[in-house]
């Protein structure tokens, strides 16, 4: 698991909803500086905790964990949605028949075109 990423993203949704550390740490059960430990990398969480998180935010493990960026999809649905895409339906017919580890790297490749697009 990346740490950093977890990190990050734990803290930014308990930001994002507004919630004080003391609330989601009752809410999943862990002491408030556990949940800092948690929020700075130093400490990580176990799978239950994580679910946990998860269902409190209302995101999918995965993307807790960093294997998605889009917080309703596992990797897998993040994937097929990016598979299905209309607007890559030109590009993605002109691929060659690739194997989808293949795949998985353009997809990754896409994925840092479009942030960079958003930054600028």
């Amino acid at each position: 698991m990346n740490d950093k990423i977890l990190a990050k993203r734990l803290k930014e949704l308990r930001e994002k909803n507004g919630y004080l550390q003391k609330f989601v740490a009752d809410k999943i059960g862990v002491r408030s500086n556990t949940l800092s430990g948690y929020e700075n990398g130093t400490r990580n969480p176990d799978p239950d905790i994580i679910r946990n998180l998860a269902k409190l935010y209302n995101v999918t493990t995965d993307y807790l964990l960093g294997h998605s960026d889009q917080p309703h999809m596992t990797e897998e649905e993040a994937f097929e949605a990016f598979r299905n895409d209309p607007s890559l339906e030109r590009w993605y017919r002109e691929l060659p028949k690739n194997k989808e580890e293949d795949l998985k790297r353009l997809k990754k490749i896409w994925e840092a075109f479009k942030e960079d697009e958003k930054d600028n």
